[in-house]
């Protein structure tokens, strides 16, 4: 079985990262969706907020490779997950040239520190380009509506989690 990990810290998950994930079980049996804990960031969604949204926006976005996909918090480097997962791949996207050259920085340092796990990187499609986690969290915490950018579910959680923050109501 040909497993993968796609690491990152999904604060929230959005549409070209689901674009990424269905192309990316086009070539591996089985892809875990590894959220990274970090304890220097101040995400909006929890950790556990985090695993349970692309639980829920993958089955919405992909209800018939939902089976293959596996997602679960992690913390450290990700080469240690892929070892313990048994996963011999990295899982990256890339949005444009500009993600390019530290994407490639990443990955060299990933192979120095284990040569047996390549890094793949899938282009996320044209029209999810322009989306970017930080993006939507802005977005919505300035009260506008995230969706076409992540999967209903996850809007839904996004706008709940601004409002009580204390965030503007949508404009109309």
């Amino acid at each position: 079985m040909r497993v993968a990990v796609y690491p990152g810290s999904f604060d929230p998950i959005t549409l070209g990262h689901v674009d990424v994930l269905r192309r990316s079980l086009d070539v591996f049996d089985r892809v875990v969706v590894a959220v990274l804990v970090n304890p220097k960031k101040a995400p909006m969604l929890d950790v556990a907020a985090r695993v349970d949204t692309i639980v829920s926006g993958v089955a919405e976005a992909l209800p018939d490779f939902s089976e293959r996909v596996d997602v679960r918090p992690f913390a450290g480097l990700t080469v240690e997950a892929c070892r313990e997962l048994g996963a011999s791949h990295i899982i990256r996207g890339l949005r444009a040239v500009s993600d390019f050259e530290a994407e490639l920085q990443m990955a060299h340092m990933n192979h120095r520190l284990a040569p047996e796990i390549d890094t793949v990187f899938f282009m996320t499609a044209l029209e999810f380009g322009y989306l970017s986690s930080s993006l939507v969290r802005e977005i919505v915490r300035f009260g506008g509506d995230p969706a076409g950018m992540v999967p209903p579910s996850v809007a839904a959680r996004l706008v709940a989690v601004a409002a009580a923050e204390g965030a503007p109501s949508r404009m109309r």
